[in-house]
């Protein structure tokens, strides 16, 4: 599906008597469909270096209270200054938010506001503006749809933002070469070198490269000659909170809990610039924002037996819902980024008691600090976990000698039994709470196949509940919150666009071979610190019923290449390996 750009007449006119030339973005003509909003953009001043521009926004949809008109530039346009309006800038990405006085905008009542900028070389009209999210200036080139999107005339369906419904569909993704190396080097590996993996940005150093390693203009850059003349999705995992994890120490960061200023200027702000950069407006850009942080702050922040002192200082300062935030709208603002909110795994969420609170958290901070819903692509499940895609030999709503299998140990009253019935049901839910009614699901199967001899191969014995699941279950792990480098897993599912319905993507974000944490303590200068459920001789805690870890012996820090879990993912891969 190629993703359609609404189109804007833009009209050069040259001022009669005036100082210099009006560049003018005007509304789609009288004969076209209805635009939601439209917006007047014109360069009223320009002189060789800079230019003075007066913008006026007109609502057509529903009454709002406030707002937010966002656009890119193609050149080096740079706002310095401007009035009736609070404008920012991220790179090329420009918002415009109103102020106390102007934030009311009825159906058909316009808002204007202006900016002085500079500029070098040309002064190109924005191509594309919108308010709130959705598109303004639709010039009836493509026709609705029933949810709300357009089809564009050569096929494929877009949201009203104007970005693609499923980013994946009809694209290829990137294969990172740094893995894909590392993975061919192994013995077998060739078998899955040429698999797309997410590059993860766990830290500031990773925007320029690690000890000669690729930076994020170097994966993009390879990205571009990838994509050839279609469609190409990039994965990038945005992971570099201040007081990251805060229940996990393997994967601690480099921010202390307080470090919010430096996480937007040293990190999120240049991802941002790097992003924004018009060679790059091609790609699709899909992000998985902060794995663990929003259900850590639900779970793990007090009131429980899992309850961390670090996880409580971090609902406290509220710099996990600053930081998320910040990073939606930053990124939200580029036409071709799609942002995944982490929302963890139903072996975590998947109780009632939790999955209420997590809608609750998501809808949250998706609607602060600058935030909004229609920042958000869709959301991403089991990410680094090892939960199985599907179950499928026993179902939630299986009964056993009068017992239902939620009754059942490895179950313990969950709702959801698998990863695919987790995230389908969690997407309704998230809809009903306001999300976009089009916000697709992602799923990492890149360590949840379970296969090898281990694996069942049909339903357990009917002898007791317990008996039934245990037998028939494809998870093997001892427990389901045990979640660093399990032994016995496999690959799971390669990666593949619109599995089911409401899933975007089987996506391979946790690249196989990479550690999850250390099984004993390793000095480093990274932030990561040692964590007793990578090591396997450790008897566990409250978060996996005190049960052993299944961790494997002698892991490297998180990230860090481990051959032995390699070759342990492709012997037990299901599907199989050829």
């Amino acid at each position: 599906m190629s993703r359609s750009r609404t189109a804007m007449l833009a009209a050069l006119t040259l001022v009669a008597g005036g100082t210099g030339l009006a560049l003018t973005a005007v509304p789609a003509s009288a004969g076209a469909a209805a635009a939601p909003c439209t917006v007047d953009y014109q360069v009223q001043n320009q002189w060789s270096t800079g230019f003075t521009a007066a913008v006026t926004v007109t609502n057509n949809g529903a009454a709002k209270s406030s707002w937010s008109l966002k656009w890119s530039y193609a050149g080096d346009q740079k706002v310095t200054s401007g009035w009736n309006a609070k404008i920012t800038q991220s790179g090329a990405a420009v918002t415009a938010a109103n102020e106390s006085y102007n934030g009311t905008l009825a159906t058909g009542s316009s808002a204007a506001f202006g900016f002085q900028g500079t500029y070098s070389g040309t002064n190109a009209v924005p191509a594309t503006f919108t308010l709130d999210g959705v598109t303004c200036n639709v010039d009836g080139g493509g026709s609705t749809d029933p949810g709300g999107g357009t089809t564009d005339p050569g096929g494929g369906t877009t949201d009203p933002s104007g970005r693609a419904d499923n980013p994946y569909d009809g694209a290829k993704v990137y294969v990172n070469p740094e893995w894909s190396a590392k993975a061919a080097a192994e013995p077998g590996g060739s078998r899955i070198a040429n698999q797309p993996t997410a590059v993860w940005l766990d830290r500031i150093a990773t925007i320029e490269g690690v000890d000669g390693g690729m930076g994020l203009r170097d994966h993009l850059d390879e990205a571009l000659k990838q994509k050839g003349s279609g469609e190409l999705v990039v994965q990038l995992v945005i992971y570099d909170l201040p007081g990251r994890d805060c229940a996990a120490l393997a994967s601690n960061g480099e921010l202390g809990p307080t470090d919010i200023d430096r996480y937007k200027s040293q990190y999120m702000d240049p991802i941002a610039a790097v992003l924004s950069d018009p060679k790059y407006a091609g790609l699709r850009i899909a992000t998985v924002i902060e794995p663990d942080s929003l259900p850590n702050l639900v779970t793990n922040a007090g009131g429980t037996n899992t309850t961390t002192d670090a996880c409580v200082t971090m609902k406290s300062n509220g710099n996990y819902e600053k930081g998320v935030g910040y990073a939606l709208d930053k990124l939200g603002a580029i036409p071709n980024v799609y942002n995944y909110i982490d929302a963890a795994h139903h072996g975590w969420l998947g109780w009632d008691s939790n999955l209420g609170p997590s809608v609750t958290e998501f809808q949250k901070v998706a609607t602060s600090n600058g935030a909004s819903v229609h920042d958000v692509a869709g959301f991403i499940v089991n990410t680094a976990n090892y939960s199985a895609t599907k179950e499928p030999y026993f179902k939630v709503t299986d009964s056993v000698d009068g017992q239902t299998v939620r009754q059942a140990k490895w179950v313990d009253w969950n709702q959801y039994v698998d990863e695919q019935s987790y995230a389908q049901a969690l997407r309704d839910k998230l809809v009903a709470a306001g999300f976009d009614s089009g916000i697709g699901m992602l799923i990492d199967t890149s360590r949840n196949g379970w296969g090898g001899a281990a694996r069942p191969t049909g339903a357990g014995p009917l002898t007791s509940v317990d008996a039934y699941v245990n037998g028939g279950r494809t998870d093997r792990r001892i427990h389901v919150g045990n979640w660093c480098n399990q032994s016995g897993a496999g690959l799971g599912e390669r990666p593949t666009a619109a599995p089911a319905a409401g899933i975007d993507a089987y996506v391979w974000v946790k690249p196989p071979g990479e550690s999850d944490g250390s099984s004993s303590a390793i000095s480093n200068d990274e932030g990561k610190g040692f964590d007793r459920m990578c090591d396997p001789t450790y008897g566990g805690n409250a978060r996996n019923g005190n049960n052993p870890t299944g961790a494997l012996p002698d892991a490297p820090l998180a990230g860090h290449w481990f051959s032995a879990q390699f070759q342990q993912l492709m012997q037990n891969a299901y599907p199989p390996l050829p």
